[in-house]
């Protein structure tokens, strides 16, 4: 029998969470229930990490959801779930507010979306710190201490300069420290569960590898009870204790995480293994120790598009914003039908280079190539041609299609704005490409919402190819999508690069995905280019500091390795 709600027994004798018999029922506008999560049975110690892993629609999230009573208006929760001893499933109100945040927190996958963007760091914190106070104290001492607390914690994230980051508004951090805050806020009350939905997604590898040293001090360290909600194989293989595999709702394995990679008991599990994108084994490298990082020019000699002309080219292309350099003296080519990847950190160029080849900047100095063509010299009329060979392909395929239109609607778009086909040719043409991407064309009457994040991206990518560009440029095409959809999306890219032979800017943080997909790689820091080779090259042996230093700090999607690798991670000292 569960414990009377609202008691706290001894901490040391009750798992921080416990879920028994967890099943979350939906209710639709038409009165039809199902169960999106089913008989899920669960627990997570002190001090321990455990992973909840599994494709989207899972149920991964609802069921941290259910254990802070935060689940959607139409769902309904039975079973048991106690944190620190507090069942929480049909508790009133009064003590879910008491398990919110006082004995669990959760930390989300975007921490731009958690803070509040109109208040300093230091006025969230002080919220935080009040709400969980029985009777919040006020005046001159009380304000110290509330600031000697909230400077505490943010040390405790290992945020820099903690007493000046209070009076800085979020969109002044970096991705890193947004959710370095984050984590600060989750930790103002002491919780004994902290529910992490997968937060270090859309961070670089190297502010993952920091967020998730922070996370496993804060289990070891604090004894925090950690449920890591995550996609990415390598963070389990690096971080977690044990794991729990989700799938249409129900668990099909739990095991130690050594034991778990080393031999999964069932076919999903070892499909999710075997669907890992790996960066080839490392190489012996002479640059292994921390050492000043040399920028150097963005030069490339690569000559092998011979007479014909490269699909974009990048002459000394510079592009400040008053300032500050973003993108600084790059030189680049990328041949016909070739992968360019371009890799690095946020801030480091990446996106600007992907807008300026898409003429959505314009360099400050240099100039741009399409097809041998600089566009700032050809008439209006030659310029809408050049345009219409260039494609996008965005990092949220929710973001970029209109919610209101039909699928079939958005892949014809292009058409219809570039005066190519009109009306039943339109759609035509737009089911055809729905066909190439590995979609039914009677998909092309539904909406976005009603589509599977994968199969949003291949929506995507048809609306990218259906004009046949010569060059796509893809911005983080795949680092929202789980790993066995990340797959199937990265075969179809290839399938779709040598059926139409277009050329690609790969834009992306993932340097294993990048490693299969590109057959060439630059690496960017502070906007210049510090290494470009072929990917194997690279990632392989890199012979840059830097871009070993990133190398290093992708957890490989194996426990012994990643932590092996841990002690031996590279940190490049900073440039004076």
């Amino acid at each position: 029998m569960a414990p009377p709600r609202g008691t706290r027994p001894d901490a040391a004798h009750v798992p921080a969470l416990a879920v028994r018999g967890l099943t979350v029922a939906i209710t639709d506008r038409r009165g039809d229930t199902r169960a999106v999560v089913d008989d899920v049975d669960l627990t997570v110690a002190r001090g321990e990490i455990v992973a909840l892993v599994g494709e989207s629609g899972s149920g991964k999230s609802l069921t941290a959801r259910a254990a802070l009573g935060l689940l959607p208006e139409r769902a309904r929760a039975s079973g048991s779930i106690t944190v620190a001893g507090t069942e929480v499933v049909g508790a009133d109100e009064a003590t879910l507010r008491s398990v919110r945040g006082a004995r669990a927190a959760m930390v989300f996958q975007e921490p731009q979306t958690a803070l509040n963007p109109v208040q300093t760091i230091g006025t969230q914190l002080r919220t935080a710190l009040g709400a969980h106070e029985s009777r919040p104290a006020r005046g001159r001492r009380a304000r110290a201490e509330v600031r000697r607390r909230s400077i505490e914690l943010l040390r405790r994230v290992e945020l820099p300069d903690p007493e000046a980051r209070l009076s800085w508004y979020p969109h002044q951090l970096s991705g890193g420290q947004k959710q370095r805050v984050v984590l600060a806020l989750a930790l103002a009350s002491e919780p004994d569960v902290l529910l992490a939905d997968e937060p270090t997604t859309a961070l670089d590898v190297t502010v993952q590898a920091e967020i998730l040293a922070l996370v496993r001090s804060l289990a070891a360290g604090g004894g925090t009870a950690v449920l890591l909600i995550t996609h990415n194989m390598g963070v389990v293989a690096d971080s977690a204790d044990r794991v729990v595999v989700m799938r249409a709702g129900r668990v099909v394995e739990t095991g130690e995480v050594h034991a778990l990679f080393a031999a999964p008991k069932t076919d999903y599990t070892r499909t999710l293994l075997a669907s890992v994108p790996r960066l080839p084994a490392a190489a012996p490298d002479p640059v292994r120790t921390a050492a000043p990082i040399a920028e150097t020019t963005g030069t490339d000699t690569d000559t092998r598009a011979g007479d014909t002309p490269a699909a974009v080219t990048f002459e000394a292309v510079t592009r400040t914003y008053g300032e500050f350099t973003a993108v600084d003296d790059v030189t680049l080519t990328v041949a016909p039908g070739e992968v360019l990847g371009i890799v690095g950190e946020s801030g480091s160029g990446k996106t600007t280079l992907g807008r300026i080849a898409l003429g959505l900047e314009r360099p400050s100095s240099g100039r741009v190539l399409l097809g041998g063509v600089d566009p700032s010299t050809v008439s209006r009329r030659d310029l809408a041609s050049l345009r219409r060979g260039i494609a996008l392909v965005h990092q949220d395929p929710a973001a970029a299609l209109d919610p209101r239109w039909s699928i079939a609607r958005s892949v014809a778009e292009p058409l219809v704005v570039h005066r190519d086909a009109t009306g039943s040719l339109a759609r035509e043409r737009a089911l055809t490409m729905l066909d190439a991407v590995g979609l039914p064309r009677h998909f092309g009457a539904r909406r976005p919402a009603e589509l599977s994040g994968g199969q949003r991206q291949r929506v995507a990518l048809a609306r990218a190819l259906v004009l046949r560009p010569t060059l796509v440029v893809a911005d983080e095409p795949t680092s929202a999508l789980d790993v066995s959809v990340q797959a199937d999306v990265l075969d179809l890219f290839e399938d779709l690069r040598a059926e139409y032979g277009f050329a690609c800017l790969f834009i992306a943080h993932d340097l294993a995905v990048v490693h299969r997909i590109a057959d060439r790689v630059a690496v960017m820091r502070h906007g210049r280019v510090v290494e470009h080779d072929d990917a194997a090259t690279v990632l392989g042996a890199p012979t840059h500091p830097y871009t070993a230093a990133l190398v290093d700090a992708v957890p490989p999607p194996d426990p012994v390795s990643a932590r092996t690798r841990r002690t031996h991670r590279i940190v490049p000292a900073t440039p004076a």
